[in-house]
């Protein structure tokens, strides 16, 4: 075999064991956490290169559904956002597919700049928490302007305990949203 793919293999089978611990429920021990989170910090440092981006501090922390949160602070990073959040959805599949291809498993990892995700999940929950509060009191639906699938979900999720409204989603992407319907008593 040519070298190259004796180290390719190499490579591949690094994170076998890991693997191998996640996909069978084994909870993964922190040094195990550690090597997922530098890759995904290497991933993450070598995108932002190429936005002239070099000068940043990258916060990991365990998000409440056990996902490795990245959260990216420093430099002039707003542009990393982009309109609406899609710049930093784009980054966020960027590093999945990456850490899918690297790992050959999904683990799950979101990549947030400066709390912009948490900032945008509250104010998610309070326009869901507004539409519930506008339809029980009208009788009625409320439709939300369009969302991304992630944004949709928070949502539902805001919702889902609240017995006096049902949700539901509509439309075709790009247009797809969520609708918020009192339910009659």
């Amino acid at each position: 075999m040519a070298d190259d793919t004796v180290a390719a293999l190499d490579e591949a089978d690094a994170y076998a064991e890991l693997r191998e611990h996640y996909t069978q429920g084994v909870e993964l021990t922190e040094a195990e956490v550690d090597t997922i989170a530098d890759v995904a910090v290497g991933y993450v440092r070598n995108v932002l290169r190429f936005f002239g981006e070099t000068n940043i501090a990258i916060d990991e922390y365990e998000g409440d559904d056990g996902e490795l949160i990245l959260d990216v602070t420093g430099g002039n990073l707003a542009v990393l956002i982009g309109r609406h959040g899609r710049t930093l959805d784009a980054l966020q599949m960027v590093v999945s597919s990456l850490m899918s291809s690297t790992l050959r498993f999904h683990y799950p990892v979101v990549v947030d700049v400066e709390g912009y995700k948490n900032r945008r999940k509250e104010k998610l929950r309070g326009i869901a928490l507004s539409a519930a509060s506008r339809a029980k009191r009208q009788h009625s639906k409320v439709s939300l302007p369009p969302m991304n699938a992630y944004e949709r979900r928070l949502v539902h999720l805001a919702l889902v305990d609240d017995p006096e409204v049902t949700t539901h989603s509509e439309g075709e992407e790009p247009s797809r949203h969520v609708v918020v319907t009192a339910l009659r008593a």
